[in-house]
């Protein structure tokens, strides 16, 4: 049976097509995907099944071999670097990842590091907030593609992160992604017929999960598509919460199904249960974890990396700017003292959904009084208007309470709303010396409750003397069009955005940190994860200025208030703590749930425990001791060796600058495009026409794309990265979108310089050059390229090589860093003298069956090779899958009744019979090999 391989190239249906991927469909068959060679389906791309087509393999033999006789061999080098630059990696090091334009810092390649090595990409990355996680899911990514297997990718995230994770992706990576907004998704129906899967339309987009929960249209998408990549963002969200699968968890169930590769990112990755942790695990490897309430850090090597800032304080040196919190006391004004004095003695008798407890209300009350007046009323309002259907003597008693402590709270103008008082009052300070007016200061204010923040809104401007479009509020019941304008409206200099008052929403997972380094909690958080967060907005990586959080605190004369207000303010003091010296404040209650922190906060204060009890009960010291925090903590820590043999830097024969230059003056010289070096900085500026356009409409996202039609590119990774911060302060008339895009081999142009070059010679066509010096007269190198992929089709061992011949005669084997150094063809001024002959070319030809049989014979010992590096790999594999399949058998024996016993069996027979048959077909190889002879370099007489 022919194994076809990327790279090969193939007659169906009378043309010539080059295959780019190689797939199985549900029968067994293998599924082609190509793009066309010949004229009539140039640079069309078609999918064809090899049982239903006569696909014809060409023969290495039987190349013919073409003089080139190109200025300076252009022709055959422009050839040659086309094929070279697709030579696939089929190591588990780095070679491109770290070359994207960001300030590597080594943890950031542990987590590719990692997924390399395992058979499946498949991990979850839970570094804690603000360490970069999108960067090493890109780096991951990236690295896949360069393996040929990240042509379809889907990102789910939340609504709010959208464009921000779009923009990295490109900005950084090159990886376009089509955002599925609801706008977009509205403009999709409307071109898309209605029968049309989006996602078959589009290889590579971004969705946020509430689009996919909400829609059922889209769920049925998602069942009939498969992914070579799909990340799932913030995916402690999707995690299993108790013995009720919720309709994310379902979903996120449904895509780690539909993809080879999964990447999972949470700062937040358990609630503290091991079964929703052991979830998360199941959705990465549903062989690894037998019982999901008892499993050990073995069961789940490989799948998840864990680091807190202080795991990587010696790689990142001043990446991480030390931050500085303040606790700002705000005195309570004689109507607040008015108002708490009446909540304490206020007695309530009505139980009525409560639970039987009305201090359970008396608590919730007090959260919102403690958010701001405003919001203490909208509580106070929607339990009347309960209390109010059908009222008891009990109700009607709790009504004229209620009534009471309304009119109090009320009576609180902002005048005497101490911490209304004491923003201002920070915000005119000099020695805070925030100044409106500087467009790089800006101020994100926290704040938990709607009413509150619509309080600060309505108030903020006005009291501070600036615009009113200067304070823009931000919360979870915006759509997701609007949510990501003023999230990047914030980061942008010309923006009129001054102080973002923000809910909770804006504290997963965003950047704020672009223009921003002070941030206010406006009220106390009853959850230390949320601490976490909100922090973690502008104390993350990038931040270039240090984070000034501060914490605005009512100080009550009430004994009671003032008891509650000191638990608060030890929660400030327990996170920090927590952040210094064990990495994770979620740790020290020990519940890993915002829900569950905030009810034993509660708990503490409608007990009315003394503070220092408080205190003790949540030590730093015991944090540790939390058997799932110990686990998480210990997973894949920072590599302590040097990255640089991690990491490999290939050559070819053009730098990336160089190659992309000739080739675009080479293919689109008919159409007069427009090609200038740029001034400043290595780089081009090209104009987009015919062909070159078509294919960059299509291959980079449409935000991104120039509007006249003049594409500028770099090199320089520090000048992008550079343009990429300037994109956020353009005008806000522009795209907040780089004017130069980061050049480097992911970059579309190289796609499209690579299909073009790779059509100079003909069908089984190889160029030969004549050179005058290094390679010496009768001495001939065949370059040769050997490939031999899995059941899968895809390259496992990948080799380019020079094989020398003297005389007529094989001499030996020559690595291709041998063969550049001895040929020089690397050299731009290499002189073509045009001293062959066609009799020379066919004398060279009669060579080709030895360089095949040479070829072959290499490629065996390769295989070999190979399968003395895999074989351990796939035996220890097979019998892991073997020891796990017993365990899960032990767990199903518990079960209680015979029926669910069988059905358990049947799931997890399937599960380990589809992933047994995943690993063979990946780790094995078919003996022979898919040999191209690429070029042919011979020595020629001045």
């Amino acid at each position: 049976m022919v194994q076809y391989a990327p790279g090969m190239r193939v007659l169906i249906r009378d043309e010539e097509w080059l295959i780019k991927k190689v797939d199985f469909n549900s029968y067994g068959n293998k599924v082609l995907n190509v793009v066309g060679i010949s004229s009539l389906v140039k640079d069309k791309e078609a999918i064809f099944l090899d049982d239903l087509e006569t696909i014809t393999a060409m023969k290495p033999e039987d190349t013919k071999l073409i003089a080139d006789q190109s200025p300076f061999f252009a022709q055959s080098r422009l050839y040659i670097e086309s094929l070279w630059r697709q030579l696939t990696p089929t190591d588990d090091k780095l070679h491109i990842g770290h070359r994207a334009a960001m300030n590597l810092v080594p943890y950031q390649l542990d987590p590719a590091l990692i997924a390399l090595e395992r058979p499946r990409q498949r991990i979850l990355i839970a570094d804690s907030v603000g360490l970069g996680k999108t960067l090493e899911a890109g780096i991951l990514i990236s690295e896949l593609i360069a393996r040929g297997r990240g042509r379809r990718i889907l990102v789910v995230t939340v609504k709010s992160m959208m464009t921000q994770f779009q923009k990295e992706l490109w900005n950084r990576f090159s990886i376009p992604l089509v955002r599925l907004d609801s706008a977009v998704i509205q403009k999709i129906r409307a071109h898309i017929p209605t029968n049309h899967n989006p996602f078959h339309h589009y290889d590579k987009t971004i969705v946020s999960v509430d689009t996919l929960k909400r829609d059922s249209e889209y769920r049925n998408y998602l069942e009939n598509a498969t992914w070579d990549i799909i990340v799932i963002d913030e995916a402690h969200n999707v995690a299993e919460r108790g013995k009720m699968r919720a309709q994310r968890s379902r979903l996120a169930g449904l895509l780690s199904e539909r993809s080879d590769s999964l990447i999972m990112l949470s700062a937040t990755p358990h609630d503290g249960k091991a079964e929703s942790f052991a979830s998360l695990m199941n959705m990465l490897d549903p062989t690894a974890i037998a019982n999901p309430s008892n499993y050990t850090k073995n069961d789940i090597k490989g799948l998840c990396i864990r680091r807190f800032k202080k795991d990587i304080q010696e790689q990142v040196g001043g990446a991480f700017r030390e931050r500085t919190i303040a606790v700002e006391p705000c005195k309570a004004s004689a109507a607040e003292e008015t108002a708490f004095e009446n909540f304490v003695h206020m007695k309530l008798k009505s139980t009525h959904g409560m639970g039987g407890s009305d201090q359970l209300f008396k608590t919730i009350l007090e959260k919102s009084l403690f958010s701001s007046p405003a919001a203490c009323i909208k509580s106070i309002e929607e339990r009347i208007k309960k209390l109010r259907k059908d009222p008891s003597n009990d109700e009607l008693h709790d009504i004229q309470q209620l009534e009471n402590l309304e009119h109090d709270l009320q009576r609180i103008v902002r005048g005497d709303f101490s911490r209304y008082r004491r923003l201002i009052e920070l915000l005119r300070d000099p020695v805070y010396a925030w100044n409106p007016k500087n467009t790089k200061d800006r101020v994100v204010v926290f704040t938990e409750r709607i009413e509150s923040m619509r309080f600060l809104l309505q108030h903020l401007a006005e009291d501070l003397h600036i615009p009113a479009n200067a304070v823009q509020e931000l919360y979870g019941g915006m759509s997701d069009v609007e949510q990501q304008r003023i999230v990047e409206d914030f980061g942008r200099d010309e923006s009129t955005i001054r102080i973002l008052v923000a809910s909770d929403v804006a504290s997963e997972g965003i950047n704020l940190h672009y223009l921003c380094h002070r941030l206010i909690h406006f009220d106390i958080p009853w959850s230390l994860m949320v601490f976490q967060q909100r922090n973690g907005r502008i104390d993350r990586y990038g931040q270039s200025e240090i984070p000034d959080i501060r914490y605005l605190m009512t100080v009550s004369s009430n004994e009671k208030i003032h008891g509650d207000m000191r638990i608060l303010e030890i929660l400030i003091f327990k996170e920090e703590q927590a952040v210094k010296n064990i990495g994770d404040p979620a740790a020290l209650m020990k519940v890993y749930d915002i829900a569950e922190e905030e009810a034993k906060t509660a708990q503490a204060i409608q007990s009315g425990m003394d503070a220092e009890v408080f205190d003790k009960q949540y030590s730093v010291e015991d944090a540790e001791f939390d058997p799932l925090a110990l686990l998480l903590a210990g997973m894949e820590a920072p590599r302590k060796q040097s990255t640089i043999t991690e990491t490999v830097d290939d050559q070819t024969i053009f730098s990336d600058l160089d190659y992309i230059g000739t080739a675009l003056r080479w293919f689109t010289q008919k159409e007069r495009t427009r090609v200038e070096s740029l001034q400043s900085v290595p780089g081009l500026e090209i104009e987009l026409t015919h062909d070159l356009l078509r294919r960059m409409e299509k291959r980079i996202p449409r935000e991104a794309m120039p509007n006249n039609n003049f594409l500028r590119v770099s090199t320089d990774k520090e000048f992008c990265m550079k343009e990429m911060q300037r994109s956020l302060q353009v005008s806000m008339s522009d795209q907040a979108w780089p004017k130069t895009q980061y050049l480097w081999p992911l970059h579309p142009l190289f796609e499209w310089a690579n299909d073009k070059a790779g059509t100079l010679y003909g069908r089984q066509e190889a160029p030969v050059l004549g050179l005058t010096s290094g390679i010496r007269s009768k001495e001939t190198i065949f370059i040769v390229s050997g490939l031999i992929p899995n059941r899968k089709g895809n390259p496992m061992v990948h080799e380019w090589f020079g094989l020398r011949f003297n005389e007529g005669q094989f001499s030996d084997v020559m690595d291709m860093r041998e063969v550049l150094t001895l040929s020089e063809i690397d050299k731009q001024q290499l002189p073509n003298t045009n001293r062959l002959t066609e009799n020379d070319c066919q004398v060279l030809a009669a060579l080709l069956p030895t360089v095949v049989k040479e070829a072959n014979k290499l490629m065996r010992i390769y295989w070999q090779v190979f399968k003395k590096r895999t074989d351990p790999k796939l035996n220890e594999e097979l019998d892991k899958l073997s020891g796990l399949q017993k365990e899960h058998y032990e767990q199903i024996s518990l079960f209680e009744t015979e029926r669910k016993r069988s059905r358990e069996s049947r799931r997890v027979d399937d599960i380990f019979d589809r992933f047994v048959q995943w690993v063979k077909d990946t780790l094995e190889l078919d003996k022979s090999a898919f040999i191209q002879v690429i070029a042919v370099l011979t020595g020629v007489s001045k």
